[in-house]
């Protein structure tokens, strides 16, 4: 049995997690909610959701539940503190738990090397602006933003309210031929279990907040699991995990002309 810790923002989508989990064998996901004192989809209010002291309070329920690996839950309050912010905020989470640790922000950046896209869709309920923030994010990463379409939601309640074909519309109007794979990058929506019904409307590989961060959790813990209803990303069985670096270590080697995110291979 594998175990991995979460630190999700509030309560909005975090009912995900078990029902992934439900979808996965011999995976065991352990979530702890963080208070949020604002939900508000302001650069402010969720910057404040992802500082170091906040998400250090958040560890000890992981460790006493046995976590390989710990990540942080949540896409806008990583993206929002930039490339080398982000890797600071991972660096120190991983310090204060005394395991790997990443984000939501890079789980997105290493699924879509996995998949292979050249050029991404992100579909996305934050307002403009900050979804603007997340495109520069994987632009940081060396991977290429087709085009980006924003719902301009205010709040993570707005987002988590969302039925399943309200998220459909929003990744149809999202997509465009030249995008390989289609990204929603906010873990406040309900997308547990529909990934391959989004796959086959759009006829590409989609990737969600919830999903990646799960998918990043295994990841770091060298654990490879399948699922074909949490989409392409969940449908190989037999490849291996990427290997994992130290944690807390820094990491400035680019990979394969990319920058590199925690967890790439140092030479």
């Amino acid at each position: 049995m594998t175990t991995v810790g979460f630190l999700y923002p509030g309560h909005f989508a975090a009912d995900d997690f078990p029902r992934m989990e439900i979808l996965l064998d011999a995976v065991r996901l352990v979530v702890n909610r963080t208070e949020v004192d604002d939900d508000a989809y302001r650069v402010d209010a969720l910057i404040r959701t992802g500082t170091p002291e906040h998400l250090a309070a958040g560890v000890e329920e992981l460790q006493r539940a046995g976590a390989e690996a710990v990540v942080w839950a949540s896409g806008a309050g990583s993206f929002l503190y930039g490339w080398e912010g982000a890797h600071e905020q991972t660096a120190a989470l991983a310090r204060a738990a005394g395991v790997p640790a990443s984000s939501t922000s890079f789980g997105f950046a290493h699924a879509v090397r996995e998949l292979g896209a050249g050029r991404v869709a992100v579909a996305s309920t934050y307002p403009e602006r900050i979804t603007a923030l997340f495109a520069e994010f994987l632009h940081a990463a060396g991977l290429g933003v087709a085009v980006t379409r924003a719902a301009g939601l205010e709040s993570a309640a707005e987002a988590a309210a969302w039925d399943l074909d309200r998220v459909k519309e929003l990744a149809v109007a999202a997509d465009r031929p030249e995008a390989d794979a289609v990204l929603l990058p906010d873990t406040a929506l309900h997308t547990a279990g529909h990934e391959a019904e989004l796959e086959e409307l759009l006829g590409k590989p989609v990737l969600t907040g919830n999903q990646v961060t799960v998918r990043e959790g295994l990841r770091l813990a060298g654990r490879r699991a399948w699922s074909p209803r949490l989409g392409r990303i969940f449908a190989a069985r037999e490849a291996p995990p990427a290997p994992v670096a130290a944690w807390g270590e820094g990491r400035e080697r680019a990979h394969s002309g990319r920058r590199a995110l925690p967890g790439d291979v140092r030479e």
